[in-house]
């Protein structure tokens, strides 16, 4: 089970995409902005390919807010997309 301990701050996502793995899930966080309001992408994906080498019909993506509150939420996403088993 993912945990807030696994990620970095907000600040790396302001920065940069922020990617890692779990137990056979890969996932990407991205800062993007949708009318003005800056919110946290979130994409996950089955192993063994990295984001690019992956087709986005195989990526589950889910936006919330760019907050510590969204990423809580994105978390909580992350973990129940991995216990049902992706797609």
């Amino acid at each position: 089970m993912l945990t807030r301990a696994d990620f970095l701050s907000l600040n790396f996502v302001k920065k940069e995409d922020f990617t890692g793995s779990h137990k056979g899930m890969r996932f990407l966080l991205r800062q993007e902005t949708v009318d003005e309001e800056k919110r946290l992408k979130v994409f996950v994906w089955r192993e063994p390919f990295g984001f690019a080498a992956t087709p986005d019909e195989k990526k589950l993506t889910e936006s919330f807010a760019f907050s510590e509150e969204g990423l809580a939420q994105a978390i909580a996403w992350m973990n129940e997309k991995h216990a049902a088993g992706l797609p």
